[in-house]
């Protein structure tokens, strides 16, 4: 278990508070279950220095001074400060997650066989692969366009036509733009794309795309000789 500083600056004044680190951004990313996340039922405006924030203030700012309400809102509106351990710990898990998804769903063309976990790590150490702490999707064809001047590879994609409805079309871009071909926005407002998806993730961009589109989009796959 790890502590640190959840802060926020409402109004030209401070308020911090002291946060169990995991369950605060479990918390912070929707987990709404996590909210035990406290680890001093106190509002500071300087939590070093142990100095408490004045029921007025809180009460200018937050419209309240009940401890949990503001403490929720600080961490989902505010800062948390992460720790080095954590960042490495999250960088860590985030490339094993990017060689467990290319050992799986990736080929050496030339054989059709899949690459080995330990020839995947060393061609993105030799190609110098920075792993970014976003989603796969939003970065695989990057790696893979780089690994591929390491060792020859390849992933088996599924090309769709994609009709997203206008009432959605600004919340499901930002699935769909990593993926994008071409787009074209027809005249009652909907967005038509060609998009290539790779198989390993078409689960889990079906059910985001679902998610917001309440199953509304509609989706064809577009054969080769299409």
């Amino acid at each position: 278990m790890t502590n640190t500083t959840a802060r926020i600056k409402k109004f030209g004044k401070n308020f911090e508070i002291i946060v169990d680190l995991d369950k605060a951004l479990k918390f912070k990313k929707g987990d709404s279950s996590e909210t035990n996340f406290l680890e001093t039922d106190t509002i500071f405006t300087d939590s070093k220095k142990g100095f408490k924030s004045k029921d007025k203030d809180l009460e200018d700012s937050f419209g309240t001074i009940d401890v949990n309400v503001i403490a929720q809102k600080i961490v989902k509106e505010g800062e948390i400060l992460v720790t080095q351990e954590h960042r490495d710990r999250e960088k860590d898990e985030k490339i094993k997650q990017v060689i467990d998804f290319l050992s799986k769903y990736t080929s050496d063309p030339t054989t059709g066989n899949p690459h080995t976990i330990t020839r995947i790590e060393n061609a993105l150490k030799e190609a110098n692969i920075t792993i970014k702490n976003m989603p796969i999707e939003n970065q695989i064809k990057d790696i893979i366009a780089s690994l591929s001047q390491i060792i020859p590879i390849k992933m088996e994609n599924k090309r769709l036509k994609i009709t997203v409805p206008a009432t959605y079309t600004g919340p499901s871009y930002n699935i769909l733009k990593p993926h994008v071909q071409k787009e074209t926005w027809l005249n009652n407002g909907d967005l038509q794309v060609i998009a290539e998806i790779p198989l390993g993730l078409q689960s889990s961009f079906y059910d985001k795309l679902n998610s917001i589109t309440h199953g509304s989009a509609i989706t064809e796959e577009i054969k080769e000789n299409d």
